[in-house]
């Protein structure tokens, strides 16, 4: 009779391709769970994976039983924490990490709605992922992903980046593209850091090279960059969301409106957490259109 334990030890393996590694994650020994899987495999009749020096790959057997059992065994936990829901302790305070102007333009108005105390962090893409693998928060929105079975990823929305110009600059009308990049290239450029994030990708998109261009000012927040924008300092790239007033008040412009590239965000937590009623309910709200 197989053990549902075989099962779940079996699903760690897969998800990890490592024993030892989903022996860590089940707080178990190898040797034990080593025995989950052997003896897993002897009631199936077949290996379930093939054992090489680097890792664990399943088998097409393999594959086949993840996919009919992960959903049952994830089904059965999420049931099991339902039922103690009432008797466990909720978490009194949830850790967020966000690129502070998303945060400010798209989540600050919404904590009303989590129900829950919050301690709120700032920081790039790569920084929050840290603070997430660290457990130093809770959930995250970001940009890129860190393909690890500890962290499941939920797509929130498309951010578009364009470039933006003071209201009242000069652009050329009718020109062709290699004309565009001349110009932009003898503009003053603000930047959000030294190498020029997205502004490399938007020159890699469009014009499939690298852009030549020494900013005048580093300042490493989009909405300061849009007041500097204002002001006449120069131009940039800034995201969509951030937009709307500027514009509406004349302060600002886009510029060559095709010339755009787009960033998808994902809410991040670690999978160990899914099934928190506190990051369900942020998920839920963070997802809902305004």
């Amino acid at each position: 009779m197989i053990d549902l334990e075989w099962y779940r030890s079996f699903i760690y393996i897969y998800k990890y391709n490592s024993v030892s590694e989903a022996a860590k994650a089940r707080i178990m020994t190898q040797p034990a769970l080593s025995q989950h899987l052997a003896s897993l495999e002897s009631e199936v009749g077949e290996p379930l994976f093939t054992r090489t020096s680097r890792k664990m790959v399943p088998t097409e057997r393999g594959k086949e039983l993840y996919s009919q059992v992960a959903p049952l065994i994830e089904s059965l936990e999420a049931t099991s924490l339902s039922f103690n829901s009432t008797s466990s302790p909720a978490l009194s305070i949830i850790r967020i990490g966000s690129a502070i102007e998303y945060y400010y333009e798209n989540i600050l108005s919404k904590l009303n709605k989590f129900n829950t105390c919050t301690v709120s962090h700032f920081g790039t893409a790569d920084q929050l992922l840290e603070l997430l693998k660290e457990d130093k928060v809770d959930i995250i929105i970001t940009s890129q992903k860190y393909q690890s079975p500890e962290i499941e990823y939920l797509f929130l929305c498309e951010e578009e980046f364009v470039i933006v110009a003071p209201y009242h600059l000069q652009i050329p009308e009718n020109i062709d593209l290699k004309s565009k990049e001349e110009w932009l290239l003898s503009q003053k450029w603000i930047s959000y850091g030294l190498d020029l994030p997205i502004i490399r990708r938007l020159w890699r998109e469009h014009f499939k090279k690298r852009p030549i261009i020494k900013p005048v000012h580093i300042i490493p927040n989009l909405h300061l960059i849009l007041k500097a924008i204002e002001s006449g300092m120069g131009i940039s790239l800034i995201p969509t969301f951030i937009l709307v007033n500027s514009m509406q008040e004349a302060k600002s412009k886009v510029l060559f409106k095709e010339l755009k590239v787009s960033n998808k965000l994902y809410i991040a937590y670690k999978t160990k957490n899914k099934h928190l009623p506190e990051i369900n309910k942020i998920v839920d709200t963070l997802s809902m259109k305004k």
